[in-house]
């Protein structure tokens, strides 16, 4: 076990490069380049002043050197091992070959470290994520094992017509819905309209209390409240498909022979689901589950900018507007070591639900 998880990080090494280096030419080849977009941000200034600062970049980033120079100055400057870099009077400088701390640039636009800007986005868009998974599969499970064992029922009929429209609806279109229906003080506004939480919710106690002027529903709530629109428009698509996925899985398990041959024995119903047939019907949704968190992840990016939430999803949009390279290489890079991990661990997830995979 232990070989195979080293093997497939070190083969993490080279797909992680191809990635970076696809997202880099992309950026590096579209219309403008990387140093276009930052001269359009400064379209008041004058030829001079524009010469002046394209200068500066191409001193400060390495702009005018050939686009293999530049991925390659990125990928030294993210390595752990490798020349040191620093910046002296606005130049680069080389030092030793040696091991150094991996750094990931810093921001042409905001003029911050990346790694300071992604620490700050990162957890934001994980809580999304982790209060996302559990809402996803609990609702998956329960509901697509009682649709298969009432198979026909009024339950199995509604559920599966109303997961098939679900699943049905892009999430930017229900993100809208729910932004103008549920949070529009025109309307219900039963929710905030965006971000994580109220104004002045650092000053609230951390449970709801009573108080002197009446209920204060303090921060842990202020901040369920807040998150509730967002978590609901980044989960119903995937449990819309896995509770349906479940049922499928469920249905098959109990009626292969192994099942079958459990029931002829003598083992009740209950058992028989819950004993035979049900540890294997997890086994789909452990496979779709390498696909389903980075696919939670690229959805942040849209539920982010719809309640204005400032996660890596935001984050990542506003660099490729602005094409800020290292922020976005910076993205990139993050994301795809979190989506190779989360493919790892439902590969070894198999191990536990199914006895006959071993990896050694």
């Amino acid at each position: 076990m232990l070989t195979y998880i080293i093997r497939r990080l070190l083969l993490m090494i080279p797909t992680i490069f191809g990635i970076t280096l696809v997202v880099f030419f992309v950026m590096a080849l579209s219309p403008g380049g990387v140093a276009g977009g930052l001269l359009n941000e400064q379209g008041e200034l004058s030829s001079e002043q524009n010469r002046s600062k394209l200068e500066y970049y191409n001193e400060r980033y390495g702009l005018d050197k050939p686009y293999v120079v530049q991925y390659g100055l990125w990928l030294n400057q993210i390595s752990p091992v490798g020349w040191e870099t620093r910046f002296k009077e606005g130049k680069r400088v080389f030092g030793d070959f040696g091991f150094k701390v991996p750094d990931l640039g810093e921001s042409f636009t905001r003029f911050r470290p990346v790694t300071d800007l992604y620490l700050e986005a990162l957890p934001i868009t994980l809580l999304l994520n982790a209060l996302a998974l559990p809402m996803i599969y609990g609702i998956s499970i329960i509901s697509g094992v009682y649709a298969a064992k009432h198979r026909g029922s009024i339950f199995d009929v509604v559920s599966g017509t109303s997961f098939i429209a679900l699943w049905s609806m892009p999430s930017i279109w229900v993100g809208v819905l729910l932004l103008g229906y549920l949070a529009n003080d025109k309307y219900l506004h039963f929710f905030p309209s965006g971000g994580l939480s109220s104004t002045f919710a650092s000053s609230y106690a951390f449970l709801p209390s009573w108080g002197e002027s009446g209920f204060q529903r303090g921060w842990l709530l202020d901040r369920t409240w807040h998150l509730l629109l967002p978590v609901l428009c980044l989960s119903y698509g995937s449990f819309a498909f896995l509770s349906k996925l479940m049922r499928a899985s469920v249905l098959e398990n109990l009626n292969a022979d192994f099942v079958r041959t459990a029931r002829a024995k003598g083992v009740n119903a209950k058992n028989s689901l819950w004993k035979h047939a049900f540890r294997n019907s997890l086994l789909p949704l452990i496979t779709v589950a390498a696909g389903i968190i980075p696919g939670l992840i690229a959805g942040s990016v849209i539920v982010e900018n719809i309640f204005s939430i400032q996660g890596m999803g935001k984050l990542m949009v506003e660099a490729i507007f602005a094409r800020d390279r290292d922020l976005v290489l910076g993205g990139v890079l993050i994301s795809s070591v979190i989506s190779l991990l989360c493919i790892l661990v439902a590969d070894l997830c198999y191990v536990f639900a199914d006895p006959r995979v071993s990896y050694e």
